[in-house]
C-alpha cells in the first residue's frame, strides 16, 4: 500500500531544498555547515536517496555536497559522527555506493582520517575503563562517540579490524563497574543526560536512549552480529543490556524509560512518569527496533516478537502519540512511520501486518488528507525552529516518509547513521 500525498510531500520538500544557494540562508547556513543533523550534508543524503530510485537528479546531490565541502572539515578530536570530517563521511558513502567514481579519493582519505580517530578514542576509553572511571556520553553515544563510529565502519568494512575494536569496547562497556561503593552498569554516567553536572540526577545516570545510551550500543552489537561480525563476548553482552531493559520495563512491558537516576538504582524501582514521545532519540520506539534487532541477532523468536508488538502498542497508544509534537525524523511522526517501515520489514509474520497498520494513520499526522502537498513542504522548510535540515528538519522528514509512503525500503544506507538498518 502507498500514500501518494506523502509521497508528493516529499517530493515538493526536495524540489524547495534543491539548490543549496538559495535553500540555506543565514548565520545558520555557516554555523551549522559541518553538522549532519543540520547542515548541508544531512540535506545531501535527501537527495541521494532521491537520485538512487530515479526520483530525482544526481547533480543535486553532487551540489549540496560541494556546497558541504568549500572549505575543509574540522577532523581530529574536535569532530565526531554528527560533526566534522565523519559527517561528510557518511554523506559520502551513501553517494559512492551509486556514483563511485568521483569520490573514491576523498572517501580514501576520510576513511584514513576517521580510522585515526577512532583508535585514539578507543586508547583513551580503554584506559579510562582500567582505571576504573566512569564514561561520558559522548565517550559512547551515536551522535558523539565510538558507537556512531561503529555505525560508519559498519558500513565501510563489516569485517574490518578497527570495527572489531569498536565491538570489543562495547563490549567491556557492559561490564558492571563499582562507583562510590555501588554496583552500576558500565555506561553508567555521574552526569545528567545534556553531559553536564546536574542537580536532578545525583549520583548521575544510566541513559537508555538510541542517541546517547545503552539502546545504540545494543542496536551496534545486533547489527553487526546479523552481518556475521561477532567479538569475544559479543553475545553475552546483548544480553546484558536486553536483561537491563527487561527489568526497567514499563506499561507491562511495552515501554521503557529513557534513563535510571541512582535512586531507581537503589530501589530497583522506576519512579512514577508521565506517558513520554516514543521517539528514535529516546523512547519505545527506538529501543524496541534495537532489541528486535537483538532478537533476530540471537536468534530469539519469543523476544523478537515481543519487541515488535512493543512498537506496535507505541505506535497506536493515545497517551504516547499525544507527548509527540512535532514532524521530525528524530522524535517526530516522520520517524516513527520510518522505524515502522523498518521493524515491520523484518517483522515476524505474527505482527507483520500490525506494524504496517500502524503506519497509514502516522503518515496522516505528517500530512493530514485534503492538504495542498506544495503548502505543506513550504512550511516544513520555512519552519525556523526546525529548520531544512536531516535530523530534525523538512529534509529528514521527507526521506523518512519516502519508505513508509512507498512501500518500498531505503535503496541507499541513509539512516545506517542511525542503527536502524
Amino acid at each position: 500500500m502507498t500514500d501518494p500525498l506523502a509521497l508528493k510531500v516529499s517530493d515538493a520538500v526536495a524540489d524547495l531544498l534543491a539548490d543549496p544557494a538559495t535553500a540555506l540562508r543565514g548565520p545558520a547556513a555557516v554555523s551549522y555547515r559541518q553538522h549532519l543533523a543540520y547542515g548541508p550534508t544531512g540535506v545531501a543524503l535527501l537527495h541521494i536517496e532521491r537520485a538512487a530510485v530515479g526520483l530525482g537528479p544526481w547533480q543535486r546531490a553532487h551540489d549540496w555536497l560541494t556546497a558541504a565541502t568549500r572549505e575543509p572539515f574540522t577532523s581530529g578530536p574536535d569532530s565526531h559522527p554528527f560533526y566534522g570530517a565523519p559527517a561528510v563521511a557518511h554523506a559520502v558513502v551513501c553517494v559512492a555506493e551509486h556514483q563511485p567514481r568521483p569520490y573514491q579519493r576523498a572517501l580514501a582519505d576520510l576513511d584514513a582520517q576517521i580510522d585515526r580517530d577512532v583508535r585514539r578514542r578507543l586508547d583513551i576509553a580503554h584506559r579510562r575503563i582500567d582505571a576504573g572511571h566512569l564514561p561520558q556520553l559522548a565517550e559512547f553515544d551515536v551522535i558523539r562517540g565510538l558507537t556512531g563510529y561503529g555505525a560508519y565502519l559498519l558500513q565501510r568494512d563489516r569485517l574490518g579490524p578497527t570495527l572489531n575494536r569498536v565491538l570489543h569496547y562495547c563490549v567491556r562497556l557492559t561490564e558492571p563497574v563499582s562507583d562510590d561503593g555501588e554496583t552500576v552498569p558500565g555506561w553508567w554516567t555521574a552526569t545528567g543526560p545534556s553531559g553536564r553536572p546536574d542537580q536532578r540526577f545525583p549520583g548521575g545516570h544510566a541513559n537508555n536512549g538510541m542517541a546517547h545510551g545503552i539502546g545504540g550500543v545494543l542496536a551496534l552489537l545486533a547489527l553487526a552480529a546479523r552481518h556475521g561480525n561477532t567479538v569475544g563476548g559479543h553475545h553475552d553482552a546483548i544480553r546484558t543490556i536486553l536483561a537491563w531493559l527487561d527489568r526497567r520495563q514499563e506499561n507491562s512491558g511495552t515501554a521503557w524509560p529513557y534513563w535510571v537516576t541512582r535512586a531507581e538504582l537503589r530501589e530497583e524501582r522506576l519512579a512514577p512518569s508521565a506517558p513520554r514521545r516514543p521517539s528514535w532519540c529516546y523512547g519505545t520506539a527506538g529501543l524496541a527496533r534495537a532489541q528486535q534487532l537483538a532478537a533476530l541477532a540471537l536468534g530469539d523468536t519469543r523476544r523478537q516478537i515481543e519487541a515488535e508488538n512493543a512498537l506496535a502498542s507505541a505506535l497506536t497508544d493515545p497517551a504516547q502519540l499525544k507527548a509527540t509534537t512535532d514532524n521530525g525524523l528524530c522524535h517526530g511522526f516522520a520517524g516513527l512511520a520510518h522505524i515502522a517501515a523498518r521493524a515491520a520489514d523484518d517483522a515476524h509474520h505474527s505482527t507483520a501486518a500490525q506494524l504496517r497498520a500502524s503506519i497509514p494513520s502516522l503518515l496522516a499526522s505528517v500530512c493530514p488528507p485534503d492538504i495542498d502537498p506544495a503548502t505543506t513542504a513550504t512550511a516544513l522548510v520555512q519552519d525556523e525552529k526546525a529548520g531544512p535540515g536531516f535530523l530534525d528538519g523538512a529534509a529528514g522528514v521527507a526521506l523518512a516518509l519516502q519508505a513508509p509512503a512507498s512501500g518500498a525500503p531505503p535503496t541507499t544506507s541513509w539512516d545506517s547513521c542511525l542503527l536502524l538498518a
